[in-house]
């Protein structure tokens, strides 16, 4: 009788729960939290831009099994706001309902990632370059600065502003045999927007 009724009314999943865009250097991944650990769970994606009446499917997410979807390609516009759903499915007939995210905007939502230093050492002082960040970062900003934090043996902290993306600055007049400890942070003076400051890096002076 049980199975007769579940043929007759599937039962119904749980949807995904904390659907949600997860933004780094504009690169947008949608996550979410399966409904139960399943190993039969499919899951549906699609996306819409805000305002508009009609959801897409998303390429490549559409039957997947891992809580997570790709939607950089589909969301790159920065002047809009994005919404994505997801279902979940275990075959052969229960579904879920749709679990909506928050509403996204890659401008104002994606996290700047720390920049990475290289440090190099030469009788003049510490040679300090910066990698250039990911090129989707520099097309959406035309306007990007590097702040260079120097910590000197005393504790006193120097900052530098090192335009991006220069090729070097060049640390002089620094005590000799002395350890420098330095960290950068990515600006982006005109939305007033910056990243974490990156890991510390120390040097001994020549």
């Amino acid at each position: 009788m049980t199975e007769l009724l579940k043929n007759i009314f599937p039962v119904m999943l749980a949807p995904p729960t904390q659907v949600r865009f997860d933004s780094v250097d504009y690169k947008n991944i949608v996550n979410w939290t399966p409904p139960t650990n399943r190993s039969s769970l499919q899951f549906y994606v699609q996306w819409k831009i805000y305002g508009e009446p009609q959801w897409l499917d998303v390429d490549g997410c559409q039957g997947i099994k891992k809580p997570q979807c790709d939607l950089s390609v589909v969301t790159s516009d920065p002047r809009e706001w994005y919404y994505a759903r997801v279902h979940a499915s275990s075959l052969p007939s229960s579904k879920s309902a749709w679990a909506l995210s928050p509403r996204f905007s890659p401008r104002w939502d994606t996290k700047i990632s720390s920049p990475v230093l290289r440090l190099n050492l030469t009788e003049q002082g510490i040679v300090v370059r910066v990698k250039p960040p990911r090129q989707m970062v520099r097309k959406m900003h035309s306007i990007l600065h590097y702040e260079i934090y120097l910590l000197h043996p005393s504790g006193q902290e120097e900052a530098f502003r090192l335009n991006c993306c220069s090729n070097k600055l060049t640390l002089k007049k620094l005590t000799h045999k002395d350890k420098y400890c330095l960290q950068a942070q990515t600006l982006i003076p005109l939305q007033a927007k910056s990243s974490a400051r990156s890991p510390v890096k120390c040097v001994t002076t020549l």
